[in-house]
């Protein structure tokens, strides 16, 4: 018997003949693409599984910003899997990693070019799509190789709109033109679209006042079956959230909100617009994450007690502000929200007041809270605080994740008295939390 007769028929020479194809085709899911290709030549059994849909669904392609044989493959492997099985394609995800001239961001766009000129052809069931952080304002995007990509992308979603549940556009950064050109792809042909998951977090330039913009209210519109949407704070009117409660009250269940400090934010929201899209989208929770806005007055202004926050985020990102107090937040306005609350991410610098009392007294108001995390100028104590009350039952916490901020460079001290808690409460811990507590020296 001849070696080619050997690898065509092993069926009487290995047990991995009599393998199943179900457990076959996980060992191929578990293979890069060049261990498939190879794999692929044993036998026509293992050929055939090479070419299964389950194999195929899901895909990340990533190209770096920094040119190296590794990654100049990606370019090559990134066509060579549309080419073959683009058509089985299901969720596709794109990265491109810190580019840092105009020779890559061009290179990126025909490869871009050709892969969804090729994907629209030859595949009609792409689910999801993910293209994150290209951040097309930066100087490394000429306004050529910018406006190519974008008439691609717009191109691509209008032959496959009509299939796709889930896009991700977050911190692409185009202007409202071509950000709402790319959207109204989506309903190209229709007068709706069934994306259920849309995220255009940072999808807009920075200091751009979307809410003020008729034509993104008028694409907006064409939503009809949202359950999450992702954006940011400089995009929310009144006329939106109309929008939202007449096409998607039956549906949406989470608005994700980013408001950073760069961007507008000085709209007007009236509390009955929210009251009413929470009437009407019964199971909504929104979530708000800030970046920088830290005075009361701002947060106050934006957050209105008529809406339904689950989940709250407040980074000062280590900026300090004397003139500036979070005590009224932490004892004023955040119980506003002690029935919804669920999720307290804060991460502030306070070396100029203490607010042990107040981030406790507030935990125990939110009895629906179960995931606390803070990184800020605390007593150690404080963590003792937390977990005498989770053992008195005042709060159900499955979750704590504490950064002590100190201005010593040694934290000797706080480390001992953290071990001393810890041991005190193991059982409690062990058992009932994701616990994670250190010194952090601040200087």
């Amino acid at each position: 018997m001849d070696e080619e007769s050997e690898l065509i028929q092993p069926e009487d020479e290995s047990c991995w003949a009599s393998l199943p194809d179900l457990c076959l085709c996980r060992v191929f899911w578990w293979l890069g693409d060049r261990d498939r290709s190879r794999a692929a030549l044993v036998c026509r059994k293992w050929n055939q599984i090479m070419y299964s849909a389950d194999l195929w669904r899901y895909r990340t392609i990533t190209f770096s910003g920094r040119p190296s044989r590794v990654h100049a493959s990606e370019f090559e492997s990134a066509l060579w899997y549309v080419k073959k099985f683009g058509r089985y394609l299901e969720h596709l995800e794109v990265k491109f990693l810190n580019p840092y001239n105009a020779v890559l961001t061009k290179m990126f766009q025909v490869t871009m070019q050709g892969l969804l000129s090729r994907l629209g052809k030859s595949n009609n069931r792409l689910k999801s799509l993910s293209i994150q952080h290209l951040e097309l304002d930066r100087l490394v995007w000429r306004n050529s190789i910018r406006r190519s990509f974008v008439r691609s992308l717009s191109f691509f979603l209008k032959k496959i709109g009509k299939h796709l549940d889930y896009l991700n556009l977050k911190g692409a950064r185009l202007t409202v033109e071509q950000g709402c050109h790319v959207l109204n792809s989506l309903s190209y042909m229709r007068n709706k679209n069934v994306i259920s998951e849309l995220n255009i977090e940072d999808y807009f330039s920075h200091h751009l006042a979307v809410y003020s913009s008729a034509q993104f209210k008028k694409t907006m519109s064409t939503f009809h079956n949202l359950v999450s949407l992702t954006l940011n704070y400089n995009c929310i009117s009144d006329e939106l959230l109309e929008n939202l409660c007449e096409n998607n009250a039956s549906t949406l269940w989470t608005i994700n909100i980013k408001c950073h400090i760069h961007d507008p934010h000085g709209q007007v929201i009236w509390g009955m617009s929210w009251a009413k899209l929470g009437r009407e989208a019964t199971n909504l929770k929104v979530n708000f994450f800030f970046e920088r806005i830290m005075k009361y007055e701002c947060l106050a202004r934006i957050l209105l007690q008529e809406i339904p926050v689950r989940s709250l985020s407040l980074r000062s990102c280590y900026f300090s502000d004397p003139d500036c107090s979070m005590r009224p937040t932490l004892t004023d306005l955040l119980p506003t929200f002690r029935h919804t609350l669920q999720k307290l991410t804060f991460e502030f610098n306070n070396n100029h007041e203490s607010l042990d009392e107040e981030l406790h007294v507030l935990i125990l108001s939110c009895r629906k809270l179960f995931y606390f995390k803070i990184w800020a100028f605390l007593d150690v104590r404080f963590v003792e605080q937390i977990l005498k009350s989770q053992k008195e039952g005042k709060c159900a916490l499955r979750t704590l994740k504490v950064r002590i901020y100190t201005n010593r460079y040694e934290t000797n001290e706080e480390d001992r008295t953290l071990r001393e808690i810890y041991r005190k409460y193991r059982k409690l811990i062990d058992s009932e939390l994701s616990y994670f507590v250190i010194a952090y020296p601040m200087m």
